[in-house]
């Protein structure tokens, strides 16, 4: 933990002592919400702090058309009583970008994460994808490139390093079309593939656009394991229709395992945007698995982000 704590005072004062021409970032996200909790013992309140976190980014120039990039980022959890197990690392790299692209270089999204861009409507919380579907890699070890886009078509293109002399090398890709923010773009859709990523091989096609006013997506995942004992095949769609500063939304997400025991959860939720930087939410959510305990999850929070 010592370690950590100096880690982490190093590179705020890097960051604070970098030469003018230097772009500087400080960034996060305090997301807390109060829950009821139902997992088949009874249920309980708890306080959750959803991926709350907080980093540095920046970049410097370093001739005509090219610079260095990095990002340092930590997730803290604002309701841990442990101060021990109070920071955990997210993406943290330095790479280069220029008119060739984008290449970086440490912990990183995969590609095939980085794919689902913001179809998620209930990221972070208990109806995240990551709890249904495979694929949701952070990884050290990895290389990640991006190429420029052309015509709104970008690759994202993930290595990750074997490590040692009895691992194998895995690899992410992916296709992105859009603008993933759906502000320059009516229209969002990706493909990408996993390829012994942690033991899995994954397929995942993303759609997201904007019908009459409604926010409508989708997603189809088929994934087994790297030897190809356990197969499965999911689908997810989802809704957001916005009410002044309102917005409704809902979520089914299923996964069918070709061995049984299939998973399903689905969620209805409510978001207040108080302003540009701050939500107050709502949310509740059922999670279903053959022969399993039935989970239920019902939670209101904030979200700011600064």
């Amino acid at each position: 933990m010592k370690l950590v704590k100096s880690s982490l005072a190093l590179a705020m004062l890097t960051a604070l002592s970098l030469p003018a021409a230097a772009e500087v970032t400080v960034y996060g996200k305090a997301n807390v919400s109060v829950q009821s909790t139902d997992e088949g013992d009874g249920s309980f309140t708890e306080i959750k702090s959803n991926a709350s976190r907080f980093g540095v980014k920046g970049s410097e120039k370093v001739s005509d058309g090219l610079k260095v990039v990095y990002k340092m980022e930590w997730q803290v959890d604002l309701s841990d009583e442990s101060k021990e197990k109070n920071l955990k690392s997210r993406n943290q790299y330095v790479g280069l970008k220029g008119g060739f692209g984008e290449v970086l270089i440490g912990r990183n999204d995969t590609a095939l994460k980085q794919s689902q861009g913001k179809l998620d409507l209930f990221n972070d919380l208990e109806a995240d994808i990551k709890h249904v579907f495979a694929g949701e890699n952070r990884l050290g070890d990895s290389v990640t490139y991006k190429t420029p886009k052309f015509n709104e078509l970008q690759v994202i293109a993930t290595y990750l390093a074997d490590d040692s002399a009895d691992a194998d090398s895995a690899y992410s890709a992916a296709v992105t079309y859009g603008d993933k923010t759906l502000k320059k773009s009516k229209v969002f859709a990706s493909v990408a593939m996993d390829s012994e990523v942690k033991g899995m091989d994954i397929v995942r096609a993303t759609l997201q656009g904007k019908v009459a006013g409604v926010t409508l997506g989708g997603m189809y995942q088929t994934q087994e394991t790297a030897d190809g004992a356990e197969d499965a095949d999911g689908y997810l769609f989802n809704a957001a229709y916005k009410i002044n500063a309102f917005t409704l939304k809902a979520q089914y997400q299923t996964m069918e395992f070709d061995a049984g025991e299939d998973l399903t959860a689905a969620s209805i939720g409510v978001d207040y945007k108080l302003n540009k930087n701050t939500k107050l939410y709502g949310f509740y959510t059922s999670q279903e698995q053959d022969e399993e305990t039935d989970k239920d999850y019902l939670g209101v929070g904030i979200n700011y982000k600064f």
